[in-house]
């Protein structure tokens, strides 16, 4: 048997940084379990845009095409900003998720114990806190026609159109189920069917799917904007969160503040399966490629350490192992090390990048 297939994209900033610290992981990994990966490493953003003149080459897209899964640090950074806008950085990450087709975007909220006190939400109403949010990710407003910005009369007027097919809204629907059946059997869908015919839409055909083939999942609806307060108020209550493009994103952002800190969110983008079952899939954590802290082994590297671990559940079906190192991040927190990003708490023990990382390969060793 051939070894899962694993195209690694640092990018930018911090991106090179965090993601050394993910090479210690898989170096682990192959040689403390056996779980060996062909890794293969290539530009994005705007290495690649110093290196080929664009954020994104097409023998790396063709790449990104082949593997079981890619994983990406971050892209951007002001020296950047003056580009055109079809070269920036961030059109490399752009079009991967186009081409790719990656069409659910995962996005975790989980607040670790150690660090409930990050979170500016009462710390009963975060402590314990572990929910999913599921994003349709290449469709609705951000993609639909028309759009654009033209003159009606003597002013301007901006356009976006919201837009969604019945078929797009059943995939992401199917995997908002299929992922609730693996965690708590509940699904939140939420949108605005009472103001917008494509919520509207999103509504009956989410119903529709789980009627027929996803009854023993429990399935409510939920108008987005009392979902944002939701979040905010009892996030609790929730355990799969299903949404489209632009709710999603701002649910997601708000969820994520729920957390304490940007720098322990991962994130997945899936698609279709390919030949071998696998899906699609791109893993990134959600932090930036935060350039006023680049090199100074400051940066967090444990949101791009569980953007591995979800590659390992859901392209590479070891789930004992992502649990494996989701407890050794928990159990490095529950020891009080922290990056700069956390620190403020009394009794904590600042450490820099590469520490963190060797702190929890460390924890992953005494778990064997």
């Amino acid at each position: 048997m051939t070894n899962p297939s694993l195209l690694i994209l640092p990018g930018d900033g911090i991106g090179p940084e965090v993601m050394a610290e993910v090479r210690k992981i898989i170096d682990w990994m192959g040689s403390a379990r056996g779980l060996h990966f062909d890794v293969s490493e290539d530009l994005v953003g705007g290495a690649a845009y110093d290196a080929h003149g664009t954020p994104l080459h097409d023998d790396t897209m063709a790449k990104a095409q082949e593997v079981d899964a890619v994983l990406l640090g971050a892209v951007g950074g002001p020296k950047y900003d003056v580009l055109d806008f079809s070269v920036k950085p961030e059109r490399g990450l752009l079009r991967l998720r186009k081409e790719m087709d990656l069409f659910a975007n995962l996005r975790p909220a989980q607040c670790f114990d150690a660090l409930a006190d990050f979170s500016s939400l009462k710390k009963d109403v975060v402590a314990g806190l572990d929910i999913m949010i599921v994003r349709e990710l290449t469709s609705g407003v951000y993609f639909g026609e028309p759009r654009g910005i033209h003159t009606e009369g003597n002013e301007r007027v901006g356009i976006n159109t919201q837009r969604y097919t019945e078929s797009e809204i059943d995939r992401v629907a199917r995997a908002a189920f299929e992922l609730a059946r693996k965690r708590s059997g509940k699904v939140c869908s939420m949108e605005k069917a009472n103001v917008m015919e494509s919520g509207i839409l999103w509504r009956e055909v989410v119903q529709e799917i789980h009627d027929k083939d996803y009854a023993n999942v429990e399935l409510s609806h939920m108008y987005a904007d009392n979902g944002a307060m939701q979040l905010v108020r009892a996030p609790k209550q929730f355990d799969v969160i299903l949404t489209d493009n632009l709710f999603g994103d701002i649910l997601s952002d708000c969820a994520a503040m729920l957390t304490g800190s940007l720098g322990m969110l991962p994130s997945a983008s899936l698609g279709a399966p390919m030949e071998n079952g696998r899906p699609k899939a791109l893993y990134e954590p959600v932090h930036g490629s935060a350039p006023d802290i680049t090199g100074q082994g400051k940066a967090n590297p444990i949101a791009c350490i569980l953007s591995f671990a979800m590659a390992l559940r859901y392209s590479f079906d070891q789930g004992d192992e992502a649990d494996r190192l989701e407890k050794a991040v928990e159990d490095v927190l529950a020891d009080g090390l922290r990056t700069a990003d956390l620190l403020g708490e009394d009794g904590a023990t600042p450490v820099s990048t590469s520490e963190m990382g060797d702190a929890i390969v460390a924890k992953l060793s005494a778990s064997v």
